[in-house]
């Protein structure tokens, strides 16, 4: 099974089971009042810890990149985790570039949220919850096509 990550405070996550969506959602991390991000850090870890007891063999998440300030700490440390995680069980892992995702889900590397989450609707049946939910379903097709894992 392959689990695909939208990292942010809000992430976007898929299993993928024999290249269909076979379930997705948004878990979200966001800080309560005084916490820092360390403890934002800890739920996500915890949380992909339970992931990944799913019986998940192949993991792929969103190449980090500059957004500025908050938003790039938070993406590079939430994918940091991935990357030790997988490493601690043997678990091939891959990113991709939004680009390179959106040239696949849409036929353009210049494709806006809209486009991919209606890309995302017909894919799931029904609409993603959010745009990190859509990019997380497309990422796992993505990877079940380029992988086979």
């Amino acid at each position: 099974m392959i689990l695909a990550i939208d990292a942010a405070t809000k992430t976007g996550w898929a299993l993928i089971k024999d290249g269909q969506v076979y379930e997705s959602g948004v878990q979200d991390f966001s800080k309560k009042r005084g916490e820092s991000n360390g403890a934002m850090f800890l739920r996500f870890r915890n949380w992909l810890s339970r992931m990944l007891d799913l019986n998940v063999g192949f993991v792929v998440y969103e190449q980090a990149h500059h957004r500025g300030g908050a938003a790039t700490e938070i993406c590079v440390n939430l994918t940091g985790r991935v990357q030790e995680a997988c490493a601690e069980r043997n678990i091939e892992y891959a990113t991709v570039h939004t680009g390179t995702l959106k040239k696949w889900a849409c036929g353009s590397g210049k494709t806006d949220k809209g486009q991919m989450m209606a890309r995302a609707a017909a894919v799931l049946g029904r609409e993603p919850i959010d745009d990190n939910e859509s990019d997380a379903a497309l990422m796992g097709l993505w990877a079940w096509e380029e992988y086979k894992a």
